[in-house]
């Protein structure tokens, strides 16, 4: 911006630096003493001068501009927590010498598990093995347990102290309100919306 630039860059890969330089000081105005031809003085908002006396003042609104950029950058969305938690709940995982698959939004299976768990009763009172066996009839116990074991790997329940009963994290409901959101907000509305094909 003319003589004034803002610059922002990472320091050694370890610290985001925010600073502003400035060529021409003449640029900026402040409230000073200013020496007339006529040999008066008066104090009034003048041009800064290239002189010691204006490094106090200059430092201000320098550090005032590294402030405002600092408040601007840290309106911007940071999608790289959301990138990993996206991960940690996708990608296959392994937790004590087992794998567990990751979750699928589009799987059908995942889908039906994650409006079970959406279930209001178990947001007051949790869930067990048993509480998910009248919605999962198809399944055996030991297959829920693997369920109930691959989303505790994903950091999507946790066990409740001294009980058998879980919980969903706040990275569960999360993970269950997007995948209900995109089936019923996104894909059912657009598929619905398009022509058969011939």
């Amino acid at each position: 911006m003319g003589a004034v630039s803002i610059k922002m860059y990472d320091k050694f890969g370890l610290l985001l630096r925010i600073e502003t330089t400035v060529n021409n000081v003449s640029q900026f105005k402040h409230y000073r003493e200013v020496n007339h031809r006529d040999g008066t003085k008066t104090q009034k908002i003048a041009q800064m001068k290239k002189n010691i006396y204006s490094l106090f003042p200059l430092a201000g609104l320098l550090k005032a501009s590294n402030h405002r950029y600092l408040e601007f950058i840290s309106t911007l969305s940071d999608p790289t927590q959301g990138i990993k938690k996206l991960n940690l709940v996708s990608q296959t995982i392994a937790s004590e010498d087992r794998t567990y698959k990751g979750f699928n939004f589009f799987d059908e299976d995942d889908q039906k598990l994650f409006t079970v768990m959406a279930r209001g009763e178990f947001n007051i009172t949790g869930f067990r093995n048993r509480s998910l066996q009248q919605f999962f009839p198809d399944k055996s116990p030991s297959t829920i347990s693997r369920i109930l074991k691959r989303l505790r790997a994903h950091g999507l329940i946790k066990k409740a102290a001294h009980t058998y009963k879980y919980y969903l994290t706040t990275l569960g409901k999360a993970v269950i309100a997007l995948g209900l959101r995109l089936k019923e907000l996104f894909i059912i509305p657009t598929l619905a919306g398009l022509k058969t094909m011939t």
